[in-house]
């Protein structure tokens, strides 16, 4: 556990896959009396979470904060939850039902992320009791505004807490690097691009100081971000297009283009080996996510 402000503290939840580490973010926020989580994570690393908490002293779970509830944010809540049954989990409506049977959740998860997905573990069902969602909840005095931002998944939300924001992928994946950044747009199939972009710009216009990804860490720099990943999802839009026209389909060429054109890619050679690995597969995830959309659009 990180503590990255007062009272606000990141989690890693380290994968024993080669470069899933310093990759997936939970927060803990704790003020106003509460303790919220946000995005507890797979199954795989729940003992991990819970021991982490144990360790800060945290003894209740007030509420847990989905922004989406692909397995590696959300999977591991309802194991979570046995720890912490009072606690009261807040998702997106289209959600709800995929938490209480997860069994088309976990079937999915399977066929898209294959042996990943049995890394992260199987889901756990969420009692419906302990689900509910609300643009504005308010409690001990904290507002919490839940923001629909569908384009990474159709279930996506933002969370803004006072001056916080609660990314989720909205704004894609960054990785801290001392000196410069690095962020990949997060576009994996089905792609909308009038949804994904309309999503980026609704967030864009929650004003915030801190904002907190998903994947991965925390940045100060709101305006940059979004101007990054809007400019990111142009160009690799137009690249990908460009190359659809030219006949090339294979995604390694297309992504060796943009890692030439793309400047928010510019630091991927500053990256470890194996996150270089790691974030070859994510980005051809994407490529792969635009391409359908683009060869859709075509006919």
């Amino acid at each position: 556990m990180k503590e990255i402000l007062k009272g606000l503290a990141l989690i890693n939840l380290d994968q024993p896959v080669e470069g899933f580490r310093d990759f997936i973010s939970c927060w803990l926020l704790q003020k106003n009396g509460l303790n919220i989580l946000i995005d507890p994570g797979p199954a795989s690393t729940i003992l991990h979470l819970t021991s982490a908490l144990n360790k800060a002293g945290v003894e209740k779970i007030d509420l847990i904060l989905l922004t989406h509830i692909h397995i590696d944010h959300a999977g591991g809540t309802g194991l979570l939850l046995k720890k912490f049954p009072e606690a009261r989990v807040v998702c997106h409506p289209k959600a709800i039902k995929h938490l209480i049977n997860p069994e088309k959740l976990w079937a999915g998860s399977l066929q898209v992320l294959g042996s990943l997905a049995e890394v992260y573990g199987p889901v756990a069902p969420v009692p419906q009791a302990n689900l509910g969602f609300a643009h504005l909840i308010e409690q001990n005095g904290l507002t919490i505004e839940a923001v629909e931002t569908p384009g990474h998944a159709s279930h996506h939300l933002v969370y803004k807490i006072d001056d916080l924001l609660f990314l989720g992928e909205v704004a894609g994946v960054n990785v801290p690097l001392q000196g410069s950044s690095y962020l990949r747009i997060a576009t994996p199939p089905v792609f909308k691009y009038e949804i994904y972009r309309a999503s980026l710009q609704k967030a864009a216009q929650l004003k915030a100081q801190h904002f907190c990804f998903g994947h991965y860490g925390h940045r100060t720099d709101g305006e940059q971000i979004f101007t990054q990943a809007l400019n990111q999802l142009e160009l690799w839009l137009s690249v990908i297009q460009k190359n659809i026209e030219k006949g090339v389909l294979e995604e390694d060429v297309i992504l060796e283009q943009l890692l030439q054109k793309d400047a928010q890619l510019q630091s991927f050679h500053l990256l470890p080996a194996d996150i270089q690995t790691r974030e070859r597969y994510f980005c051809k995830n994407s490529i792969k996510g635009m391409m359908g959309y683009l060869l859709e659009e075509d006919d």
